[in-house]
């Protein structure tokens, strides 16, 4: 007898069916595009990159670090360090760290000396975490996560004991979490994030994701499987938005189920690498499983097939181990289980766009939100919360899977990024090309959005190391688009995106895979900036902080006016408008951008320099007069410079930080 079994999930990192720690069965598809790519550098250097070729191993691989400096590498706490730690949220002093046990809470106050405060177990995939001043939430999407929090799973098809949904804890304590309440939903919680409503105080509203399949409506009235084609009602295609009253958190609901993907039809994606129909063709002459999903031939998982094979064996009434006529029967019947899980389309007619989206960017200071949604990345008006509206759809054939999205600070760009494999493969090798499993960025012009070019990680990784682009964010560095992106086992890069046709990596951070003979998941699952620091979650290893150092690609004046966006709390998908204070750095900083692009003649720069650093020693009527003349003078320079706006950027930093007199 074949069974699926219960134990199956969502894909642990994104959107694929899998058992736990396998991997990947599921492919999603984008249309074609032409560009500009990256190149990792020159030919004749490849092999010189420091991050190629490192020694492995879990806690002592080898290390590369080029224009950032590692500050603290903690290890995850017992009772999480057998499971997966996920994404990242930040409040105060704190990162508090997901993890498919539950979470963890770091002080990160000094950040080279991190320290544990709590670890609250509860197991769910993925535990993505965001926060909202006292609250805490937290996603789960798996069929053996609880209501209680316990680790025995929850083995029956249906029961009132499973969770997947959003838990909503109050962190008011951060050493003792206060678990509240939780928002059932019908497909889970795969990713969420967090709205803040400039317009109302009183609520927060949550967008969920939820990847896996639809729960049966005997366990959650309202669950639907048909298509709304079928059945208006329907689970797919559509996110789920709940309303949080703040007074009463414990009274959150879902409030609304937009339809953001009416109208979108599949597209044809680019398929297997040559390298991985050469790894499909050696498992099948070494007998394993595999099966066609999606278009793209797939190793099952020995998890998957002990386990049916083991049923196998079970209904036969046999003991030991399986037979070749039990591995026989398996086989014959694989295409049956394949098409089980993954339903063929009925229709003879176009494919189905994308029934889910992966993870959405919010940014609300503009009333506009990036949505990686599966094959598609969407463009989204969210002024009214509750009934976010499709602005402008792009997909792009090098794209396998569109997992997240980042804007740049005006809004006038957005990056997303492409989990081709899933986040279980290798897919920075050498021969796989730099546009598959990249970043594409785009200008968005009048509600549309034009590609401009892919950016991807510039040194190659081995077979044994899962690595593809991953979650990051934007590092306030003045009047420049500069990012901090996790690629898993191929570590972080920083890179700048200002040109959006020419992205340049400006620094890194890479260990050696975990075990140089077979892939092991691992790596920095999601990395952001906050508050000065770099905070990488490492899957397997635990937490990782960093900090830039000055470079040829970015001056310690940048890094100390970066430094001075501080933030009370920091979810990446609620993305904040970054604001910079008036401060002497910011000044010296625009000079040092006016000197490296060359608008500026050295004799001028120098002048700069020597003015900004007397007044700053100045102060009342004596600073007052520096800055009011040199602003003038950049001013007047201005107009036969190569980046007038920068001068004007230089002049306003300057008048800025003009004191009042009396």
């Amino acid at each position: 007898m074949i069974t699926l079994p219960s134990n199956i999930r969502m894909h642990p990192f994104h959107s694929r069916l899998i058992l736990p720690f396998a991997a990947a069965m599921l492919a999603v598809t984008g249309c074609a595009r032409t560009g500009a790519v990256t190149a990792p550098a020159p030919a004749a250097n490849r092999g010189a990159d420091p991050r190629e070729g490192l020694s492995a191993g879990l806690h002592n691989a080898g290390e590369a670090v080029s224009n950032m400096k590692v500050l603290a590498r903690a290890k995850t706490p017992p009772k999480f360090d057998n499971s997966m730690n996920s994404d990242i949220a930040f409040t105060g002093n704190y990162a508090i760290q997901g993890n498919f046990n539950g979470f963890q809470v770091w002080d990160i106050s000094n950040p080279s000396s991190p320290k544990l405060t709590t670890a609250f177990y509860c197991p769910a995939s993925q535990s993505d975490v965001s926060v909202y001043k006292n609250l805490l939430f937290v996603s789960g999407e798996s069929t053996n996560a609880r209501l209680d929090c316990g680790d025995q799973g929850v083995a029956a098809p249906v029961s009132a004991d499973r969770l997947r949904g959003i838990r909503i804890f109050d962190i008011t304590d951060i050493k003792n979490p206060k678990y509240l309440t939780n928002v059932q939903t019908c497909r889970g919680s795969h990713t969420h994030t967090v709205l803040e409503d400039p317009k109302d105080r009183d609520n927060v509203y949550i967008y969920v994701s939820g990847s896996a399949p639809v729960r049966p409506a005997e366990e959650m009235a309202g669950c639907i499987n048909a298509t709304p084609d079928k059945d208006p009602n329907s689970a797919l295609f559509r996110i789920e938005v709940i309303k949080v009253p703040l007074a009463d958190p414990a009274r959150a609901a879902i409030i609304a189920s937009p339809r953001i993907f009416n109208n979108l039809t599949g597209i044809a994606s680019h398929g297997a690498s040559d390298a991985d129909k050469a790894e499909m063709a050696a498992a099948r002459a070494k007998g394993a499983f595999t099966a066609t999903i999606e278009g793209e031939e797939t190793i099952i998982p020995s998890n998957f097939v002990d386990a049916q094979l083991a049923n196998i064996v079970k209904a036969r009434n046999g003991t030991g181990a399986p037979t070749a006529a039990d591995s026989a029967r398996f086989r014959a019947a694989l295409p049956a289980v394949i098409a089980q899980m993954f339903p063929p389309s009925a229709s003879n007619g176009p494919k189905p766009g994308p029934n889910q989206c992966h993870d959405i960017t919010v940014y609300p200071a503009l009333g506009l939100a990036g949505g990686a949604c599966e094959g598609f990345g969407l463009l989204l008006d969210i002024r009214d919360p509750a009934n976010p509206v499709r602005i402008a759809a792009v997909s792009d054939s090098n794209f396998a899977y569109w997992h997240s999205a980042t804007f740049n600070n005006d809004g006038t760009k957005v990056l997303f990024s492409d989990e081709w494999g899933g986040g279980t493969a290798a897919k920075c090798r050498a021969t796989d090309k730099k546009e598959w499993g990249a970043n594409a960025i785009f200008t968005v012009e009048n509600g549309k959005m034009n590609f401009k070019s892919y950016y991807k990680l510039p040194a190659k990784q081995t077979a044994t190391e899962n690595c593809v682009a991953h979650n990051g964010s934007l590092i306030p560095i003045p009047d420049r688009d500069v990012m901090v992106q996790a690629w898993y086992q191929g570590g972080i890069s920083v890179f700048d995106w200002t040109d959006a046709s020419n992205p340049m990596e400006i620094a890194s951070f890479d260990r050696g895979p975990v075990d140089a003979q077979a892939l092991q998941p691992a790596g920095s699952w999601s990395v952001y900036w906050y508050n000065g620091a770099i905070v990488s979650s490492e899957i397997m290893r635990g937490l990782d902080i960093a900090e830039l150092v000055p470079s040829q690609y970015i001056s310690q004046n940048e890094i100390d006016a970066a430094k001075t966006v501080k933030y009370d709390y920091l979810n990446a998908q609620g993305q904040p408008k970054m604001v910079w204070p008036p401060s002497f750095a910011l000044a010296k900083a625009y000079v040092d951008q006016l000197e490296r692009k060359s608008c500026v003649k050295s004799d001028r720069i120098s002048a700069y320099r020597s003015t900004i650093d007397a007044a700053e020693k100045a102060s009342g009527g004596a600073r007052r007069t520096a800055l009011n003349t040199l602003a003038t003078q950049v001013q007047s320079e201005a107009r036969g410079s190569c980046d007038a706006k920068k001068m004007e950027k230089l002049a306003g930093s300057l008048k800025d930080l003009m004191p009042v007199v009396p």
